[in-house]
């Protein structure tokens, strides 16, 4: 009943499909511009160089790391890691996420509130995850069969631990959609890109954006369900 109740279909499942919706969009963008080279010639990696030269950010590597999309920037030793449909790559959707991870390192060096705030939050994000889970199912289980308080409170304190978690999920979405502006705006203001190709790498942060929007959604909609829960058992 915990899982597949009425709440599910009501609450998580238009989030599940809204993410897949979601997915396919980003692959399929990210599929048709890494199919179109840039003018410039530019590989990923020399985008990435590029953005941080502009915004006047040093002290910030650059390495490739295996997988497809598995692009990111690690603010603990300060390196972009590009993946091998990335780094190497000269194609616009290359170009539009190497900019992208190469806005986070300049979120990082210009000490970006929104981006300081969700750091922050981390630690009880990573415990929230961990550990909320296994005190829900224990709490639900005391509560159903037991009928007793100390149900409730261990699963009152197993949704307070996944609100951490859902906190930085939203917390995230300034940070995602203001690394795309940056890297949006470096590539307009020194017209790097002719303008259709500029087009295609908004495309394609544009529908990288709206994953984690969807991951949001979904965050905020579990948390809300399982209030739901709660409260009909309380």
């Amino acid at each position: 009943m915990f899982y597949f109740d009425t709440t599910y279909l009501i609450f998580i499942l238009p989030c599940v499909i809204l993410s897949l919706i979601c997915q396919v969009r980003v692959k399929s963008a990210f599929s048709k511009y890494s199919q179109i080279p840039n003018s410039r010639g530019m590989t990923g990696a020399q985008a990435a160089e590029y953005v941080l030269r502009q915004n006047g950010v040093t002290g910030v590597r650059i390495e490739r790391v295996s997988g497809n999309l598995t692009d990111h920037f690690d603010p603990r030793s300060n390196v972009i890691r590009l993946s091998d449909s990335v780094f190497a790559a000269t194609s616009v959707a290359a170009v539009g996420v190497a900019a992208h991870e190469a806005g986070h390192a300049v979120q990082e060096a210009k000490n970006y509130l929104p981006n300081k705030v969700r750091s922050a939050i981390l630690p009880a994000a990573r415990l929230g995850s961990g550990v909320s889970w296994i005190l829900i199912a224990i709490g639900f289980l005391f509560a159903y069969r037991t009928q007793s308080s100390v149900g409730m409170t261990i699963l009152y304190a197993g949704i307070i631990l996944f609100s951490a978690s859902v906190l930085f999920t939203v917390a995230t979405l300034p940070v995602e959609f203001d690394a795309s502006r940056r890297a949006l705006k470096c590539i307009r203001e020194t017209n790097l890109l002719r303008e259709d190709e500029y087009k295609g790498v908004k495309s394609v942060l544009s529908a990288a954006a709206m994953t984690y929007v969807a991951s949001a959604l979904t965050a905020i909609m579990q948390l809300l369900r399982l209030l739901l829960i709660a409260r009909r058992r309380d």
